[in-house]
């Protein structure tokens, strides 16, 4: 990657020309995630607004429901095509239109007379799950390219940083510019946010996608040793084998992706069980609960990405495979304790620290994929975005009918624990990696080289020991 976009493994001028480098790149990541963080206090008050806009129109709370399933449906199957696009265009194009789509849908949706309203709002469920998916797989997928390898953490805290904040001010808002200024004024907000990111994506180089292939040399002739032919380089239709290809090579990547999609379903649960337990302990205000809960999460969240920032300039490591084992287990622990009716001052505690494992496991899960070689990457980013819909969408539908019959504490206890047991069987697998590990240097390195990472990154540790995360890609 030249110094246009990033920082360079081997400038001849030095350390300085790299030094230099890595600033021009992580201050335009800085912009782009200002941009990105712009667009998603615009999703965020989309989700609120549409779904009031849903109900006033329809006057069926059933359509709601409807609406959010055809989002994560059309974000489901945006993941397993994800990787086919990245492997055709550019991520800077993908992310580019990601936001045009969504901007233009909901000009479409303001001009759209009532009597064709359905069917925009329709569109906007579709293009809106879709293009989310497709930008956040871009993104994710191309920040080494981006950002240079060691610094792939540094700029994962930050994003996450910048979306967290972003939720926060999307639902808070929400309701306040729906009732002063009305629908038609939220929506054109919305349209302005996509545009201000779009505007932000085309005035970056931003590296990754097809414009990463040639540095992905390495990945390629491992994809290609790895039993498949090499008919689909230039992302053919087999696109749909090489994701399956990627987490199967990987020691434990396929589990953890499993996992993700289990933690999704578990997520399912909170989201929906919040506002009746909240009407349970506040009829008269239930939203005063809702939003405590989710603030305080939000600072939890913001506060690990401070501390991930910190640990990683500082040691040049991400938190690693079992940081999000680990963080998954505190994680949904947290979440079934803050329905378990503890005081509010103890609750809040609870969502503070649900929302620093919540921050933790999402950074070490995206840098732990983003390890993988650049040719495979795209493709297991849009095969765990399919899985992560799939378990929240699912989730969505079972726990809302769960909650007819069941407590609140209950159906959260039997979400969550269920991923905790996965997050168990994936730690002791990672556990079993470690023991299985052949003693000295090459034992190491061998592994890591054959997946065409950098000998320093071979030599300094496996993701499976949890000291260096990367993934490992097996030649047989």
């Amino acid at each position: 990657m030249g110094s246009a976009d990033g920082p360079t493994a081997d400038e001849p001028g030095g350390g300085t020309r790299k030094t230099r480098d890595t600033a021009v790149a992580e201050r335009r990541f800085r912009f782009l995630v200002a941009g990105y963080g712009v667009s998603s206090y615009g999703t965020f008050l989309n989700m609120v607004a549409l779904n009031l806009f849903v109900y006033e129109t329809t006057g069926r709370a059933l359509a709601m429901g409807l609406f959010m399933a055809v989002r994560l449906a059309s974000g489901f199957v945006a993941g397993l095509v994800a990787g086919g696009l990245l492997a055709r265009f550019s991520a800077k194009s993908i992310m580019l239109w990601a936001n045009v789509a969504q901007g233009a849908v909901m000009l479409v949706l303001i001009l759209t007379p009532e009597s064709l309203v359905t069917g925009a709002l329709t569109a906007v469920s579709v293009v809106i799950g879709a293009c989310g998916t497709l930008f956040m797989v871009a993104l994710r997928s191309s920040i080494p390219e981006m950002v240079g390898e060691d610094r792939r953490g540094w700029a994962n805290s930050l994003s996450i940083t910048g979306r967290s904040l972003a939720m926060v001010a999307g639902f808070a808002s929400a309701g306040v510019v729906v009732s002063l200024v009305g629908y038609t004024a939220a929506f054109l907000l919305d349209m302005a946010t996509f545009v201000i990111c779009a505007v932000t994506v085309a005035l970056l180089p931003i590296a990754g996608g097809r414009g990463a292939e040639g540095a992905a040399g390495a990945g390629a002739s491992a994809a290609a040793e790895s039993g498949k032919s090499g008919k689909s380089e230039k992302g053919g239709p087999r696109w749909r084998p090489v994701a399956f290809l990627a987490l199967a090579a990987a020691p434990g990547l396929g589990l953890m992706v499993a996992l993700r999609g289990v933690d999704a379903f578990g997520s399912s649960s909170h989201n929906a069980a919040l506002p009746v337990y909240s009407t349970s302990l506040d009829a008269a205000n239930p939203a005063v609960f809702v939003s405590a809960f989710w603030c305080v999460w939000a600072l939890g969240n913001i506060g690990a990405q401070q501390v991930i920032q910190r640990y990683t300039r500082r040691t040049g490591r991400t938190v690693g495979a079992l940081g999000f084992g680990y963080g998954t287990v505190v994680m949904s622990a947290a979440f079934i304790a803050a329905f378990a009716g503890f005081p509010l001052a103890v609750t809040a505690v609870i969502a503070l620290i649900a929302g620093a494992a919540d921050g933790l496991t999402e950074v070490a899960y995206t840098s732990h994929l983003q390890t993988l070689p650049a040719t495979l990457r795209g493709h297991a980013f849009g095969l765990s975005a399919t899985f992560e819909n799939l378990g929240f969408g699912v989730g969505m539908i079972l726990v809302a009918a769960a909650l007819d019959r069941f407590s609140p504490p209950a159906v959260v206890g039997w979400s969550h624990g269920a991923a905790i047991v996965v997050a168990v069987v994936f730690l002791l697998r990672v556990a079993a990696l470690r023991r299985a590990e052949p003693a000295g240097p090459m034992g190491r390195a061998g592994g890591a080289e054959r997946a065409g990472l950098r000998k320093e990154e071979a030599v300094e540790g496996r993701p499976d020991r949890g000291d260096r995360d990367g993934a490992e890609v097996s030649r047989g």
